[in-house]
Formats: C-alpha cells, sequence, structure tokens
C-alpha cells in the first residue's frame, strides 16, 4: 500500500539561492540572523523560519518521512509561493522550483513526487509554464494559493491556467497565502489558526460562485486543511443562494459542488475528519500532513489508522490510494 502525503512543503536549495541572489534587485531584504540562517522580505510578505534543513534538505527529509513511516511526498512551494514578484522574477522562479522537484523525483522516483508552482501574477507565463512543467519528470500537479495578490480565484484572467490544466489533466492543489483578515490575526497565530481555514472557505467558493467548476468540470481541485471553513458553511450558502439575488446566476446548490473538491486529513481533531468523510466520502479525502511545519501531523498515516469507524480498505483509500488516483499514479 502507497502512503502518500499530498501537503508537504519544500524549499529547494536552487530556488533559495536564485532569491538570494537575485532577489535583492526585485523587491526583496536579505539578511542573516546571528546563526547565519538567511531571512527573506519580500513585498507584503516576510519569510523568517522555514529556510531550515526539514525544508530544504532532502536526506533530512527522507528520514522525517521514514520516521512517519510515509513513503512519498508531493513536494510543493508554500508562502510566499512566487506571486509576490515581477512577472519575469516571478516565471524564474516557478522554473527552478519546477526543475528542482523534478530532479528530487529522478533522484528518489519512488520518494518524491512535484507540484508544480506557476507565476499567476502574468496568467500567460502561468500557462507557459504549466505547459513547460507537464512534461518534465515527476510533476504530478499544480499548486496554486487561494488568492493571486488580493485577486479571487474566478477571475476570468485565470481561466486559461484552468483550462491547460484540465486540458493536461493536472489538479489544482490549492494552499492559503497572506490569510484574509491578517492585520486582525496579529497575536496568538490567529492568522493560521483561522486565517488559512478562511482562505480555503473563500477560495473554495468563489470558485462555485464563479463558474470555474461548472466551466471546466474535468478540473480536480483539492482544499487544504480539511476544505478550512467551506464544508461547514455549506448550508448557509445553500440558502442564502435562495433568497439573495447575487446568487440567482446559480443553478443548482452549493451543496452540490462538496465532491467536486478533494479535502486533506489536516483537522486536529479526530471527529472533524470523520464528519467530513462522512459528509464529502471516503472517495473524495487524501492523506495530508503539513509537513515539515509546527502545525503538521508528524504521524498522519496514524492519523487515519486510529478511525476505527473506517474499514482497511476505506483506510488505505484515504492514506494513498485516493491520491494515487488524483494524481494519475494508478
Amino acid at each position: 500500500m502507497l502512503k502518500l502525503d499530498t501537503h508537504a512543503h519544500y524549499f529547494p536549495p536552487q530556488w533559495v539561492e536564485t532569491i538570494e541572489r537575485e532577489g535583492p534587485k526585485n523587491g526583496v531584504e536579505v539578511t542573516r540572523n546571528e546563526q547565519g540562517r538567511l531571512a527573506f522580505a519580500m513585498p507584503g510578505v516576510r519569510l523568517r523560519p522555514n529556510l531550515t534543513p526539514p525544508y530544504m534538505d532532502i536526506p533530512t527529509r527522507l528520514k522525517i518521512m521514514d520516521d512517519a513511516r510515509v513513503d512519498m511526498h508531493a513536494l510543493s512551494l508554500t508562502s510566499p509561493m512566487v506571486h509576490w514578484a515581477p512577472p519575469e522574477f516571478g516565471a524564474k522562479l516557478a522554473q527552478v522550483f519546477n526543475d528542482a522537484c523534478a530532479e528530487a523525483h529522478q533522484k528518489y522516483p519512488n520518494r518524491f513526487i512535484g507540484m508544480a508552482t506557476l507565476p499567476m501574477q502574468a496568467p500567460a507565463l502561468a500557462v507557459a509554464e504549466v505547459q513547460r512543467a507537464a512534461r518534465l519528470p515527476g510533476i504530478r500537479g499544480v499548486y496554486m494559493a487561494t488568492h493571486i495578490q488580493g485577486k479571487n480565484l474566478e477571475e476570468k484572467e485565470f481561466w486559461p491556467v484552468y483550462e491547460q490544466c484540465e486540458k493536461l489533466n493536472l489538479p489544482i492543489f490549492l494552499h492559503p497565502v497572506a490569510p484574509v483578515g491578517k492585520e486582525r490575526m496579529t497575536k496568538y497565530h490567529l492568522g493560521n489558526f483561522l486565517g488559512n481555514p478562511y482562505e480555503s472557505g473563500i477560495a473554495a467558493a468563489s470558485l462555485v460562485f464563479g463558474g470555474v467548476m461548472d466551466a471546466f468540470p474535468k478540473l480536480d481541485v483539492m482544499l487544504p486543511h480539511a476544505g478550512g471553513t467551506f464544508p461547514w458553511l455549506i448550508g448557509r450558502m445553500d440558502h442564502g443562494t435562495t433568497v439573495r439575488a447575487e446568487c440567482k446566476h446559480m443553478t443548482q446548490p452549493p451543496s452540490s459542488y462538496l465532491r467536486r473538491f478533494h479535502y486533506d486529513t489536516i483537522t486536529h481533531s479526530d471527529q472533524i475528519l470523520m464528519n467530513l468523510i462522512q459528509l464529502v466520502g471516503v472517495d473524495r479525502v487524501v492523506m495530508g500532513s503539513d509537513c515539515p511545519a509546527d502545525m503538521s501531523y508528524t504521524r498522519p498515516v496514524d492519523v487515519v489508522e486510529r478511525l476505527k469507524d473506517l474499514s482497511s480498505n476505506e483506510q488505505e483509500a484515504i492514506i494513498g490510494g485516493n491520491a494515487a488516483k488524483l494524481l494519475r499514479m494508478a
């Protein structure tokens, strides 16, 4: 049984070196702390503690995976991604990341696959990069922010990218960046606890209400953090669609789209995870950990195996089978 973690972040050394070398002329402030560790401040975002061996070093990552009984990571770039950069530099950073994922896959084909990042701030460049990245070994999907520099994902300028992803059979995996309302969530790590799940809900709703899921019926989209607020506020959206003029264009209730999405397992609550499985179906849930963040599951396989209301076949589907189908590996 393949144990596949779909939510695992990676900062390739090549990507970090490119920012250190070329970032200052593209608006990046580069500093080092007392230990010599790099810190980057991009326009609108600061990247400080994540440039550590678990994020950057493949042997360290393999040890983490082995300890967690995880066979394979789908490597993805996390915040700040590349959307903050001038278009040409963003495209270069995307290429460097995607090439690094392909290199990791070629060296360890049974341990790593890649989730391509795209310069979505320049959709024409994003289309070109997804076409290029799709030909790289080991690239199995696309990783995308829940908004692009404040623009929701239903904006028509992004539709050519969705068209290409659908055509190339590349699922889109979403991830929060710069959560809405972050200025009110500066304390207590609320930007992560609350902001990230809110972002997933906004992104999913924008794709539904904005017509993206209808326009691209074969496009697969995975929502992080178990869908965030989207599954649990679906009743409000269903009711609102029947009484609000802003939603008169909707031909079916938002709840009918629940199974158009896939959801990772990151809830930090067995009860909520079981509720999600019952709501959307076992076949729409894939294992994720958020490795190696401090908010991650350190043993994501154990999280699924302790759900005793699931059969062994259902557990195996969530641990790896569903993701293998979604990522066209089975």
